[in-house]
């Protein structure tokens, strides 16, 4: 469904947290070109500022860690003052690390928890007030935790519990008519990608999907788009999978 105008998302305000890199900049940029004002977080203020430029026009950069409440606080203040509310979240921030059963850290599991889960939770209850009747949340997930890729059993596990979160919340918030959907993304060529898989690993990961290759940051954005739009309307508390089909190769 779209706007007389022809965009899916106009008039719309979104928030999408961990916007300054990877998917969630690709959905930020696509969510402005389908006409929506978005505001995007990020931990570095020079990437974050260098998202907005590349983004052009409506939106607004927020510095900030969403594991840090008080930096949430910070955030959901400067949407309340500029625009005072929000039709579309995607708590997209996240952390992933390589750890396998036998290495793993009280910091390696915390970081990834207090990211991932913690933050992802307070992220969206933060965001409430604002949330408008009829809106959408959208979490990002992974693949991790339906293959069971060695090393990733921490960050698959802190994943696995955004899609608790949306089969309860879906019950909680039906009286506003709030969907809730949890999008999880395969293998992605992304800068955090980079981070933690060399060359070779990156082709490894690639041969495992059907097509021989992994996906891009803009073939998720189309994704959360839908997610994001009326055109999922009847889409409630769905695990969607974008992996090019990984999962059931």
């Amino acid at each position: 469904m779209s706007n007389n105008n022809g965009q899916k998302l106009a008039g719309k305000i979104a928030v999408i947290t961990g916007g300054s890199s990877g998917m969630a900049l690709a959905s930020a940029k696509r969510f402005v070109e389908e006409g929506a004002y978005v505001f995007i977080t990020g931990r570095r203020q020079e990437q974050l500022d260098k998202a907005v430029k590349l983004i052009g026009r409506n939106v607004t950069g927020v510095q900030g860690d969403s594991a840090n409440l008080d930096d949430l606080d910070r955030l959901f203040d400067t949407v309340r003052r500029e625009k005072g509310k929000i039709d579309i979240l995607f708590a997209s921030a996240g952390i992933g690390e390589v750890s396998k059963i036998g290495e793993i850290t009280e910091k390696h599991f915390d970081t990834a928890f207090g990211l991932n889960t913690r933050g992802t939770l307070f992220t969206v209850q933060k965001a409430l007030p604002l949330i408008t009747d009829g809106g959408s949340i959208i979490m990002t997930s992974s693949n991790a935790g339906l293959k069971g890729f060695p090393g990733w059993g921490v960050y698959a596990a802190s994943k696995a519990a955004l899609h608790v979160f949306a089969r309860t919340w879906v019950n909680e918030l039906k009286e506003r008519r709030i969907r809730v959907n949890v999008l999880c993304p395969g293998q992605v060529d992304t800068p955090m990608m980079d981070q933690v898989l060399d060359a070779k690993a990156k082709i490894q990961f690639g041969s495992l999907i059907p097509r021989g290759k992994m996906g891009t940051p803009d073939e998720i954005a189309t994704v959360a788009l839908f997610l994001a739009s009326d055109d999922s309307i009847y889409v409630n508390g769905v695990e969607l999978v974008a992996d090019g089909g990984m999962v059931v190769s």
